[in-house]
Formats: structure tokens, C-alpha cells, sequence
């Protein structure tokens, strides 16, 4: 199995002059489920090389068993900072591709070309693709065969607007995760704030929130070998 991992390139929260980047756990959980099971795994990003870290993903109340092997794993933290460029990739070397959240994808993996073309390969080759959290926004311009909107009649879900009211962004973000699937005519589903939810539609495998990153990747695993 041959998994890509797409982080984010996007470092700045808006106009707040704080930082922001990828969750680092909606990274190293599904990470670990996937390497663990014996998945080759790649890493890229827009940019190439390291992609930022969102500090609040380093607070001790943010922290989980797959985040304290991280920290101690260096030679995955030297694989992290030198991430392949989205450009060099192509979907044909991979059998699945996984988008971890944190709010960086808002403004970068949304819109960024390279993705979308990606995703759309991926999607069109039967190829399976998870994100989990706010990374779902990488799907918003992505088209169907037939031109629409690919998450037109998906069921899907991803970080609610509740839970972005929580964390005081909603005044901050480009849009809102849960109203932008909704307003391409995904079939948005959630389950309670912070707990894991997930959606599967076909190759299309949705979790909502930091809580779901590790049932998003099992689910991934078990698509990719065929049980689901």
C-alpha cells in the first residue's frame, strides 16, 4: 500500500498575526495506524519542505499517545521537513491519499491547483481519499466527470461550524467548513462537537474533528484492502 499524505503550507490565521499550519495529531495518529499496518507513506505539501505546525496542536491538552511517539520519532520529523512538492507528485505512484486538518488548509489546500487536479485523479482512478477536520476544504473545488461539484450528493462531514464558533474563528477563517460542502450540495452530516464522526461515501472518507482522525485512517486502511 502506497499511501500520500497531504499537509498544508499556510502558516498565518488570517489577519490575527498569530500562526497556524497542520494539527499535528490529525497527522501522527493516522500516520502511525497506516505505517503500523505496513503502508509505504509519502508526504507532500504546496510548498515542499516544512510545512508550519499550528501551535495550538503542541498544547498539552492537545497531546495523545501518537503525538508523544512523534516527538521522539526523528527520523519522521526529518521526513515532515522535507515534504515533497504537490507539483512532483503524480496520483498514478500512490493507492490512496490522506489530508490531515488543522485551519491551514483553509487558505492554501482549498484552492490550490495541484490538489484539486490530484484529488480529481485520484477520485477518477477508484482511488480512495480521506481528510479529516477542516481538511475537507481541499474538496470544495474539486469537479466530477461531469463538471459539478464532486461533493454534489456526497455524505460527508468535517469541522462543524459549532465547533469553529468554540474555538472563536469564525470571524477569522476564508469560510466555514460545514457551510461551504453544504452550499456544493454535500449531504453534510455531524455527530456531537468533539467527539469522532466520520462519513464514508464510496471512496470518500470524511471525519470531522481532531477526535476522528484515527477512525478516518482505519477506515482508509480497510477501503484500501478491500473490507469496505
Amino acid at each position: 500500500m502506497k499511501i500520500l499524505i497531504v499537509l498544508t503550507s499556510h502558516a498565518a490565521l488570517g489577519n490575527t498575526g498569530e500562526k497556524t499550519g497542520f494539527w499535528i495529531e490529525e497527522f501522527a495518529t493516522p500516520y502511525y495506524v497506516l505505517a503500523d499496518a505496513g503502508a509505504e507513506l509519502t508526504i507532500a505539501s504546496p510548498a515542499g519542505g516544512q510545512p508550519p505546525v499550528d501551535p495550538k496542536s503542541e498544547a498539552a491538552d492537545a497531546q495523545t499517545s501518537s503525538t508523544e511517539r512523534f516527538y521522539k520519532d526523528n527520523a519522521l520529523i526529518d521526513k515532515v521537513a522535507h515534504s515533497l512538492r504537490l507539483s512532483e507528485i503524480k496520483q498514478e505512484d500512490y493507492d490512496a491519499v490522506f489530508y490531515p486538518g488543522g485551519h491551514g488548509p483553509l487558505w492554501d489546500l482549498a484552492t490550490d491547483k495541484n490538489s484539486i487536479h490530484l484529488i480529481e485523479g485520484f477520485f477518477n482512478h477508484q482511488k480512495p481519499i480521506a481528510f479529516v477536520c477542516h481538511a475537507p476544504a481541499a474538496l470544495i473545488n474539486v469537479k466530477a466527470k461531469n463538471g459539478g461539484p464532486l461533493v454534489k450528493g456526497k455524505n460527508l462531514t468535517g469541522f462543524s461550524n459549532t465547533e469553529e464558533e468554540a474555538v472563536k474563528l469564525t470571524q477569522v477563517v476564508p469560510f466555514l467548513v460545514e457551510d461551504e460542502l453544504t452550499k456544493h450540495g454535500a449531504n453534510y452530516s455531524k455527530g456531537a462537537d468533539w467527539s469522532s464522526y466520520v462519513k464514508q461515501d464510496g471512496l470518500l472518507i470524511t471525519g470531522q474533528n481532531p477526535a476522528s482522525s484515527e477512525a478516518v485512517a482505519k477506515l482508509l486502511l480497510a477501503t484500501l484492502k478491500g473490507e469496505k
